[in-house]
């Protein structure tokens, strides 16, 4: 049983005149008696929480940053006309900051033998997913006095996607794909490429790419076109050790790395490549394999949802075991991490000799911006210091990629608005070169 404000004031509005006119046993009882009896009355008109019958509906996957809609089925199998206050309730960070308040409760009336729909807007602040918690109902009598109430518990789970804001930069690589691959005027010749076709020559062709053969067999000067190999393995290792749970700018860097993933996916899968994913700190967090092209992007997506960074070292080795275990033949090996000094010359260069073997390797970092912007303070002496700390670190971070490109490997190192086309680019450059 719950007590309503109403209650409390008709308590305190009857114990006035008896406190002035008549402050007795018997004025006391002569205002509390009725009005308790006016409590039990309006208990039992109320209609009972437990017989309440519930189910949900709606959206089960949402994109961070979008609205996900939950609706939930009330359904009133008593005899008695249900007016109740309701609360469905999900994790905090199913809303963003705030809002809570306004999108989890529910006023409704259902008369006996109906069914309402309440609608749960959900605004995820986090990826993973978010599952429903109880729902509480409290149910007033009639003359709102006091009211019924108990719990429910009706399963429901939002998966919150990674939003994937560097898909606005899929066209203009796309476009460059489409040069690569010799389907515009625009036709590059790389070492290792793959004959495509033969047409006339025009003024400004390489005279390298006369087929002189063809040209005997016809009036006019053939050319050959290339176009970068298909068919090649991609694999994409996320480093989801203690070094990926940092915040650089208003993401982890995991976030901006799953960001960068995604592009290059899209890329790769448009080219005709195939691509996998491997999660890795000290075991295997999350994995994709064997997808076509259109279903891998789906697919990578849901593996990154439930993806959290682990406060752990990553093993090196057994990292480099699980990449060579996985990418069985020639693959581009991209490896997302932090370029910082430590785990670079203790984990990942002591085993770098065995992935450039057998595997064209690049490197990937979310370097952090606030660096940058220190590193031109200027005006004061904190702001000095800030800057020389600043350069410092860049110069360090300059040091440990140059060690990783005397090993062959292709290393990217920016910040997280732009890790992602500067990772596309990166694998564009290495198809036109024919190092895939």
């Amino acid at each position: 049983m719950a007590l309503t404000g109403r209650t409390a004031l008709l308590a305190a509005l009857g114990s006035l005149p008896v406190g002035i006119l008549a402050p007795s046993w018997t004025g006391m009882l002569a205002v509390n008696a009725p009005l308790s009896l006016a409590i039990l009355c309006d208990y039992a008109l109320a209609a009972p929480v437990r017989t309440l019958r519930f189910t949900r509906s709606g959206d089960t996957s949402v994109r961070l940053g979008d609205a996900a809609e939950v609706q939930l089925t009330v359904t009133n199998s008593s005899g008695r006309p249900l007016r109740a206050q309701l609360r469905d309730a999900w994790p905090p960070s199913s809303w963003m900051s705030g809002s809570e308040q306004a999108s989890a409760r529910h006023q409704l009336v259902v008369p006996p033998g109906e069914r309402r729909r309440l609608t749960t807007v959900l605004r995820p602040s986090r990826r993973g997913d978010r599952q429903a918690e109880r729902i509480t109902v409290r149910s007033f009598g009639p003359l709102g006095l006091t009211a019924r109430q108990g719990h429910h518990r009706v399963p429901w789970t939002v998966r919150v996607l990674p939003p994937f804001t560097s898909r606005k930069h899929l066209p203009s690589r796309l476009a460059r794909l489409r040069e690569l691959d010799g389907r515009t005027s625009v036709l590059i010749r790389g070492q290792g490429t793959e004959f495509d076709s033969l047409r006339d020559y025009v003024v400004g062709d390489d005279t390298r790419s006369i087929d002189w053969r063809a040209t005997a067999r016809r009036s006019t000067v053939a050319v050959r076109t290339w176009r970068p190999e298909r068919d090649r393995h991609i694999l994409i290792v996320l480093d989801t050790g203690r070094t990926s749970a940092g915040r650089v700018g208003d993401v982890p860097r995991l976030d901006a790395a799953m960001d960068a993933a995604l592009l290059l996916s899209a890329l790769a899968s448009r080219a005709g490549d195939r691509v996998g994913m491997l999660a890795y700190d000290r075991r295997v967090r999350a994995q994709v394999q064997g997808r076509s092209a259109g279903e891998i992007l789906p697919a990578l997506v849901d593996a990154f949802a439930p993806l959290e960074p682990e406060l752990v070292e990553t093993d090196a080795q057994g990292l480099s075991a699980a990449a060579l275990q996985n990418a069985p033949r020639r693959s581009l090996l991209v490896l997302l991490t932090s370029l910082d000094a430590a785990p670079i010359e203790e984990g990942l260069l002591p085993v770098l000799p065995q992935l450039t073997r057998r595997h064209t390797v690049l490197v990937a970092s979310v370097a952090d911006p606030h660096i940058e912007q220190m590193s031109h303070s200027r005006g004061s002496i904190e702001a000095v210091y800030d800057a020389a700390a600043a350069t410092q670190a860049q110069s360090q971070r300059r040091r440990t990629a140059e060690q990783l490109q005397r090993h062959g490997v292709t290393v990217v190192d920016t910040t997280p608005d732009k890790l992602a086309p500067a990772l596309a680019d990166a694998y564009l450059a290495l198809k036109a070169a024919g190092r895939l």
